[in-house]
Protein backbone atom coordinates (compact mmCIF):
# COMPACT_ATOMS: atom_id res chain seq x y z
CA UNK A 1 0.00 0.00 0.00
CA UNK A 2 1.01 3.43 -1.06
CA UNK A 3 2.54 5.42 1.94
CA UNK A 4 0.16 7.98 3.00
CA UNK A 5 1.24 11.96 3.20
CA UNK A 6 1.46 12.70 6.85
CA UNK A 7 -1.31 15.86 6.71
CA UNK A 8 -3.93 14.68 4.00
CA UNK A 9 -5.00 18.44 4.13
CA UNK A 10 -1.48 19.63 3.12
CA UNK A 11 0.04 17.05 0.32
CA UNK A 12 3.32 17.08 -0.44
CA UNK A 13 3.83 15.50 -3.83
CA UNK A 14 6.87 14.41 -3.32
CA UNK A 15 5.99 11.94 -0.35
CA UNK A 16 3.50 10.42 -3.13
CA UNK A 17 5.78 10.06 -6.03
CA UNK A 18 10.22 10.33 -5.55
CA UNK A 19 10.33 11.11 -9.05
CA UNK A 20 9.13 14.43 -7.66
CA UNK A 21 11.27 14.97 -4.62
CA UNK A 22 14.78 16.35 -5.07
CA UNK A 23 18.03 14.10 -5.27
CA UNK A 24 20.17 13.98 -2.02
CA UNK A 25 23.96 14.33 -3.33
CA UNK A 26 27.17 12.56 -2.67
CA UNK A 27 29.85 15.35 -4.17
CA UNK A 28 32.51 14.03 -2.19
CA UNK A 29 35.51 13.41 -3.57
CA UNK A 30 34.93 15.58 -6.52
CA UNK A 31 37.50 18.30 -8.15
CA UNK A 32 36.28 21.48 -9.16
CA UNK A 33 37.09 23.56 -11.94
CA UNK A 34 36.64 26.70 -13.49
CA UNK A 35 34.63 27.43 -16.62
CA UNK A 36 36.44 29.95 -17.71
CA UNK A 37 39.65 27.91 -17.86
CA UNK A 38 40.53 25.99 -21.13
CA UNK A 39 39.85 23.97 -22.72
CA UNK A 40 35.83 24.48 -21.55
CA UNK A 41 34.50 26.25 -24.19
CA UNK A 42 31.93 29.24 -23.11
CA UNK A 43 29.28 30.09 -25.88
CA UNK A 44 26.92 33.25 -25.90
CA UNK A 45 29.18 35.48 -23.88
CA UNK A 46 30.70 37.98 -26.56
CA UNK A 47 32.32 40.20 -23.92
CA UNK A 48 33.34 37.21 -21.52
CA UNK A 49 37.48 37.91 -22.11
CA UNK A 50 36.57 41.86 -21.50
CA UNK A 51 34.98 41.95 -18.18
CA UNK A 52 35.18 38.21 -16.90
CA UNK A 53 31.29 37.76 -16.28
CA UNK A 54 28.46 35.69 -17.35
CA UNK A 55 27.01 38.53 -18.87
CA UNK A 56 25.56 38.81 -22.52
CA UNK A 57 26.62 42.89 -22.94
CA UNK A 58 29.75 44.64 -21.85
CA UNK A 59 30.16 45.65 -18.52
CA UNK A 60 30.98 49.13 -20.22
CA UNK A 61 29.69 50.59 -23.20
CA UNK A 62 30.76 53.96 -24.87
CA UNK A 63 26.80 53.45 -26.15
CA UNK A 64 24.38 53.99 -23.41
CA UNK A 65 22.59 50.65 -22.53
CA UNK A 66 19.05 51.44 -21.57
CA UNK A 67 18.62 51.09 -18.27
CA UNK A 68 16.49 47.75 -18.63
CA UNK A 69 18.06 46.19 -21.27
CA UNK A 70 21.27 46.35 -18.67
CA UNK A 71 19.78 44.73 -15.94
CA UNK A 72 18.56 42.04 -18.30
CA UNK A 73 22.09 41.62 -19.82
CA UNK A 74 23.35 39.92 -16.18
CA UNK A 75 20.49 37.10 -17.43
CA UNK A 76 22.07 34.52 -18.96
CA UNK A 77 19.70 33.42 -22.36
CA UNK A 78 21.43 31.38 -24.42
CA UNK A 79 25.10 30.90 -22.69
CA UNK A 80 26.03 27.44 -23.03
CA UNK A 81 29.43 25.64 -21.56
CA UNK A 82 31.03 23.09 -23.69
CA UNK A 83 33.63 20.17 -23.37
CA UNK A 84 34.39 16.32 -23.23
CA UNK A 85 35.60 14.54 -19.80
CA UNK A 86 35.82 10.40 -19.26
CA UNK A 87 34.50 11.71 -15.89
CA UNK A 88 32.04 8.84 -13.94
CA UNK A 89 30.25 11.36 -12.20
CA UNK A 90 29.45 15.20 -13.40
CA UNK A 91 28.21 18.13 -10.75
CA UNK A 92 27.86 21.77 -10.89
CA UNK A 93 27.98 24.38 -8.05
CA UNK A 94 26.25 27.45 -8.60
CA UNK A 95 25.66 31.07 -7.28
CA UNK A 96 22.70 32.58 -8.80
CA UNK A 97 22.27 36.70 -8.52
CA UNK A 98 18.67 36.07 -7.49
CA UNK A 99 16.35 33.16 -6.22
CA UNK A 100 13.27 31.99 -8.81
CA UNK A 101 10.14 34.73 -7.98
CA UNK A 102 8.18 34.08 -11.77
CA UNK A 103 4.78 33.18 -11.08
CA UNK A 104 4.33 31.61 -15.02
CA UNK A 105 7.69 30.53 -15.90
CA UNK A 106 9.24 27.29 -13.70
CA UNK A 107 12.26 27.58 -11.35
CA UNK A 108 14.19 24.86 -13.84
CA UNK A 109 13.67 27.44 -16.85
CA UNK A 110 14.20 30.74 -14.86
CA UNK A 111 17.41 29.37 -12.66
CA UNK A 112 18.30 25.79 -13.89
CA UNK A 113 20.46 24.52 -16.08
CA UNK A 114 20.08 21.48 -18.22
CA UNK A 115 22.21 18.75 -19.68
CA UNK A 116 23.01 17.62 -22.94
CA UNK A 117 25.21 14.72 -24.63
CA UNK A 118 26.35 13.90 -27.54
CA UNK A 119 28.39 15.29 -30.63
CA UNK A 120 26.94 18.21 -32.26
CA UNK A 121 24.31 17.27 -34.28
CA UNK A 122 23.38 14.36 -32.17
CA UNK A 123 23.37 15.70 -29.04
CA UNK A 124 20.57 14.40 -26.50
CA UNK A 125 18.94 15.82 -23.30
CA UNK A 126 19.58 13.88 -20.92
CA UNK A 127 19.06 15.76 -17.39
CA UNK A 128 17.92 19.41 -15.66
CA UNK A 129 19.76 20.60 -12.84
CA UNK A 130 16.77 20.09 -9.58
CA UNK A 131 17.65 22.42 -6.89
CA UNK A 132 15.14 24.23 -3.89
CA UNK A 133 14.06 26.99 -5.88
CA UNK A 134 13.86 28.83 -2.41
CA UNK A 135 17.68 28.92 -2.41
CA UNK A 136 19.99 30.95 -4.10
CA UNK A 137 22.89 28.67 -4.66
CA UNK A 138 22.90 24.64 -5.39
CA UNK A 139 24.97 21.84 -5.88
CA UNK A 140 23.75 19.11 -8.50
CA UNK A 141 24.84 15.88 -9.44
CA UNK A 142 23.71 15.81 -12.93
CA UNK A 143 25.07 12.28 -13.83
CA UNK A 144 26.40 9.24 -12.25
CA UNK A 145 27.19 6.34 -14.39
CA UNK A 146 28.98 2.89 -13.53
CA UNK A 147 31.62 3.46 -16.79
CA UNK A 148 34.57 5.84 -17.36
CA UNK A 149 34.12 7.10 -20.77
CA UNK A 150 34.66 10.33 -22.75
CA UNK A 151 31.35 12.22 -23.12
CA UNK A 152 30.30 15.37 -25.18
CA UNK A 153 28.91 17.54 -22.51
CA UNK A 154 26.84 20.52 -23.39
CA UNK A 155 25.39 22.94 -20.62
CA UNK A 156 22.64 25.40 -21.18
CA UNK A 157 22.85 28.56 -18.45
CA UNK A 158 19.73 29.98 -16.96
CA UNK A 159 17.34 32.02 -19.47
CA UNK A 160 16.01 34.51 -17.30
CA UNK A 161 18.52 34.67 -14.12
CA UNK A 162 22.48 36.21 -13.36
CA UNK A 163 24.53 33.69 -13.08
CA UNK A 164 27.82 34.71 -10.14
CA UNK A 165 29.33 31.81 -10.25
CA UNK A 166 29.71 28.58 -11.69
CA UNK A 167 32.04 25.04 -10.93
CA UNK A 168 32.16 22.14 -12.79
CA UNK A 169 32.71 19.27 -10.48
CA UNK A 170 34.27 16.00 -12.07
CA UNK A 171 36.06 12.89 -10.66
CA UNK A 172 39.18 13.43 -9.42
CA UNK A 173 41.22 11.92 -12.25
CA UNK A 174 39.09 12.87 -14.96
CA UNK A 175 40.30 13.84 -17.97
CA UNK A 176 39.05 17.23 -19.54
CA UNK A 177 39.25 17.96 -23.24
CA UNK A 178 37.93 20.61 -25.58
CA UNK A 179 34.67 20.07 -27.10
CA UNK A 180 34.44 19.65 -30.82
CA UNK A 181 34.73 22.80 -32.95
CA UNK A 182 31.83 24.74 -34.47
CA UNK A 183 31.54 24.23 -38.12
CA UNK A 184 33.72 27.94 -38.15
CA UNK A 185 33.99 30.93 -35.85
CA UNK A 186 31.24 33.22 -37.46
CA UNK A 187 28.17 33.41 -34.84
CA UNK A 188 24.45 33.73 -35.29
CA UNK A 189 23.02 36.89 -33.46
CA UNK A 190 19.50 37.23 -32.60
CA UNK A 191 18.09 40.37 -30.98
CA UNK A 192 14.60 40.62 -29.62
CA UNK A 193 12.52 40.35 -26.72
CA UNK A 194 11.03 38.13 -24.09
CA UNK A 195 10.39 35.49 -26.57
CA UNK A 196 13.91 35.37 -27.83
CA UNK A 197 15.12 35.28 -24.28
CA UNK A 198 13.31 32.11 -24.04
CA UNK A 199 9.95 32.80 -21.60
CA UNK A 200 8.58 30.46 -20.79
CA UNK A 201 10.70 27.55 -21.47
CA UNK A 202 10.85 24.97 -18.86
CA UNK A 203 14.19 24.56 -18.79
CA UNK A 204 17.18 26.43 -20.63
CA UNK A 205 17.57 23.92 -24.04
CA UNK A 206 14.02 24.81 -24.76
CA UNK A 207 14.28 28.28 -26.30
CA UNK A 208 14.15 28.31 -29.67
CA UNK A 209 17.71 30.29 -30.16
CA UNK A 210 19.11 27.17 -28.26
CA UNK A 211 16.90 24.32 -30.40
CA UNK A 212 18.54 26.14 -33.41
CA UNK A 213 22.06 25.83 -31.93
CA UNK A 214 21.62 21.88 -31.63
CA UNK A 215 20.87 21.48 -35.71
CA UNK A 216 23.37 24.40 -37.10
CA UNK A 217 26.60 24.40 -36.13
CA UNK A 218 27.53 28.22 -35.20
CA UNK A 219 27.81 29.76 -31.94
CA UNK A 220 24.41 31.51 -31.63
CA UNK A 221 24.11 34.66 -29.65
CA UNK A 222 20.99 35.48 -27.40
CA UNK A 223 20.17 39.11 -27.05
CA UNK A 224 16.62 38.77 -26.10
CA UNK A 225 15.70 41.72 -23.25
CA UNK A 226 12.13 41.04 -21.69
CA UNK A 227 9.91 44.01 -22.15
CA UNK A 228 12.31 45.63 -24.31
CA UNK A 229 14.39 44.92 -26.99
CA UNK A 230 12.61 48.35 -28.73
CA UNK A 231 15.13 48.48 -31.30
CA UNK A 232 17.05 51.22 -29.99
CA UNK A 233 19.84 52.48 -32.06
CA UNK A 234 22.37 52.20 -29.64
CA UNK A 235 21.55 48.46 -29.15
CA UNK A 236 22.65 48.44 -33.08
CA UNK A 237 26.41 50.28 -32.16
CA UNK A 238 26.62 47.76 -29.11
CA UNK A 239 25.47 44.26 -31.34
CA UNK A 240 27.61 45.91 -34.19
CA UNK A 241 30.75 45.41 -32.26
CA UNK A 242 30.47 41.31 -32.35
CA UNK A 243 32.85 40.31 -34.18
CA UNK A 244 32.27 37.86 -36.96
CA UNK A 245 28.62 37.46 -37.37
CA UNK A 246 27.56 34.51 -39.71
CA UNK A 247 23.95 36.46 -39.58
CA UNK A 248 22.09 39.18 -38.06
CA UNK A 249 18.63 38.64 -36.92
CA UNK A 250 16.21 40.82 -35.73
CA UNK A 251 12.88 39.93 -33.85
CA UNK A 252 11.68 42.67 -31.96
CA UNK A 253 8.15 43.32 -33.46
CA UNK A 254 6.40 42.27 -30.04
CA UNK A 255 7.88 44.94 -27.98
CA UNK A 256 8.24 47.87 -30.73
CA UNK A 257 5.58 49.67 -29.08
CA UNK A 258 3.67 51.12 -32.19
CA UNK A 259 3.68 50.88 -35.85
CA UNK A 260 4.62 54.25 -35.52
CA UNK A 261 7.96 53.79 -33.52
CA UNK A 262 8.89 50.62 -35.67
CA UNK A 263 8.70 52.59 -39.20
CA UNK A 264 11.28 54.95 -37.33
CA UNK A 265 13.62 52.40 -35.19
CA UNK A 266 13.78 49.44 -38.16
CA UNK A 267 15.25 51.54 -40.86
CA UNK A 268 17.47 53.16 -38.74
CA UNK A 269 18.72 49.53 -36.90
CA UNK A 270 19.45 48.05 -40.14
CA UNK A 271 21.24 51.18 -41.69
CA UNK A 272 23.54 50.73 -38.53
CA UNK A 273 24.10 47.15 -38.70
CA UNK A 274 24.70 47.67 -42.43
CA UNK A 275 27.41 50.55 -41.97
CA UNK A 276 29.46 47.52 -39.92
CA UNK A 277 28.79 45.01 -41.85
CA UNK A 278 27.90 45.33 -45.81
CA UNK A 279 27.26 41.96 -46.53
CA UNK A 280 26.43 40.26 -43.53
CA UNK A 281 22.70 38.61 -44.09
CA UNK A 282 19.85 40.40 -42.47
CA UNK A 283 16.71 38.31 -41.23
CA UNK A 284 13.82 40.67 -40.07
CA UNK A 285 11.13 38.07 -38.51
CA UNK A 286 7.46 39.14 -37.67
CA UNK A 287 5.96 38.36 -34.63
CA UNK A 288 3.45 34.96 -34.28
CA UNK A 289 -0.36 35.52 -33.68
CA UNK A 290 -1.28 36.59 -30.23
CA UNK A 291 -4.05 34.42 -28.73
CA UNK A 292 -6.30 37.50 -27.96
CA UNK A 293 -6.34 38.77 -31.63
CA UNK A 294 -9.51 36.75 -32.56
CA UNK A 295 -11.39 38.64 -29.91
CA UNK A 296 -9.42 42.10 -30.07
CA UNK A 297 -9.09 43.31 -33.42
CA UNK A 298 -7.28 46.05 -32.37
CA UNK A 299 -4.63 43.87 -31.57
CA UNK A 300 -4.77 42.04 -34.92
CA UNK A 301 -4.65 45.40 -36.73
CA UNK A 302 -1.56 46.64 -35.24
CA UNK A 303 0.30 43.18 -36.03
CA UNK A 304 -0.80 43.14 -39.52
CA UNK A 305 0.62 47.48 -39.79
CA UNK A 306 3.46 45.86 -38.47
CA UNK A 307 4.07 43.00 -40.42
CA UNK A 308 3.32 45.38 -43.77
CA UNK A 309 6.07 47.76 -42.41
CA UNK A 310 9.05 45.48 -42.00
CA UNK A 311 8.22 43.61 -45.02
CA UNK A 312 8.01 46.69 -46.98
CA UNK A 313 11.18 48.20 -45.08
CA UNK A 314 13.06 45.03 -47.12
CA UNK A 315 11.42 44.96 -49.71
CA UNK A 316 12.81 48.78 -50.47
CA UNK A 317 16.53 48.12 -49.20
CA UNK A 318 16.41 44.89 -51.52
CA UNK A 319 15.29 47.25 -54.25
CA UNK A 320 18.36 49.55 -53.28
CA UNK A 321 20.60 46.95 -54.04
CA UNK A 322 20.80 45.33 -50.84
CA UNK A 323 20.14 41.43 -51.78
CA UNK A 324 21.74 39.78 -48.14
CA UNK A 325 18.46 41.18 -46.85
CA UNK A 326 15.51 39.07 -45.82
CA UNK A 327 12.13 39.19 -44.56
CA UNK A 328 10.15 36.22 -42.73
CA UNK A 329 6.77 36.15 -41.95
CA UNK A 330 6.35 34.81 -38.65
CA UNK A 331 2.71 34.87 -38.25
CA UNK A 332 1.79 31.28 -38.43
CA UNK A 333 5.05 30.27 -36.56
CA UNK A 334 2.66 28.40 -34.07
CA UNK A 335 0.28 26.81 -36.94
CA UNK A 336 -2.59 27.46 -38.65
CA UNK A 337 -5.47 25.78 -36.62
CA UNK A 338 -6.82 26.01 -33.24
CA UNK A 339 -3.53 24.40 -31.61
CA UNK A 340 -1.76 27.61 -32.26
CA UNK A 341 -3.10 28.94 -29.12
CA UNK A 342 -2.34 25.89 -27.06
CA UNK A 343 1.26 26.90 -27.57
CA UNK A 344 1.79 29.64 -24.63
CA UNK A 345 1.31 30.04 -21.28
CA UNK A 346 -0.20 33.29 -21.46
CA UNK A 347 -1.34 34.10 -24.66
CA UNK A 348 2.44 35.66 -25.59
CA UNK A 349 4.70 33.76 -24.02
CA UNK A 350 5.40 30.11 -26.01
CA UNK A 351 5.55 26.85 -24.25
CA UNK A 352 7.74 24.22 -25.23
CA UNK A 353 5.20 22.85 -27.59
CA UNK A 354 5.55 26.80 -29.11
CA UNK A 355 8.86 27.13 -29.05
CA UNK A 356 9.62 23.96 -30.88
CA UNK A 357 7.12 25.03 -33.65
CA UNK A 358 9.39 28.31 -33.91
CA UNK A 359 11.88 25.97 -34.46
CA UNK A 360 10.62 23.70 -37.04
CA UNK A 361 9.52 26.79 -38.97
CA UNK A 362 12.73 28.83 -38.74
CA UNK A 363 15.33 26.04 -39.64
CA UNK A 364 14.72 25.81 -43.00
CA UNK A 365 15.39 29.27 -43.19
CA UNK A 366 18.37 30.03 -41.48
CA UNK A 367 20.02 27.09 -43.14
CA UNK A 368 19.61 28.80 -46.20
CA UNK A 369 20.92 32.04 -45.17
CA UNK A 370 23.35 30.82 -43.81
CA UNK A 371 24.49 28.01 -46.48
CA UNK A 372 27.42 30.01 -47.60
CA UNK A 373 28.96 28.95 -44.09
CA UNK A 374 27.93 25.94 -43.82
CA UNK A 375 29.22 24.26 -46.65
Amino acid sequence: MPDQPKNPNKTNVSELDPNMALEKNELAGLQWLSPAEKPFRLSGFSWFEQDRIFRRLPVHSEHPIPSGVNVLANHTAGGQLAFQTDSRQLAIRVQLAHKADMYHMPATGQCGFDLYLGKPGEQAYYKTSRFDHTNQAFEVLLYDFPVAEMRHVTLNFPLYQGVNELAIGVDADALIEAPLPYHNDKKVIIYGTSITQGGCASRPGMAYTNILSRRIPLEFINLGFSGNGRGEPEMARIISEIDNPAMLVLDYEANAVSPELLKQTLPEFIRILREAHPIVPILVISKFEFSGEPFEPDLRNKRLEMTRIERETVEQLRGQGDENIHFYDGSQMMGTDDTRFECTVDGVHPTDLGFMRMADKLTPVFRELLQRELD
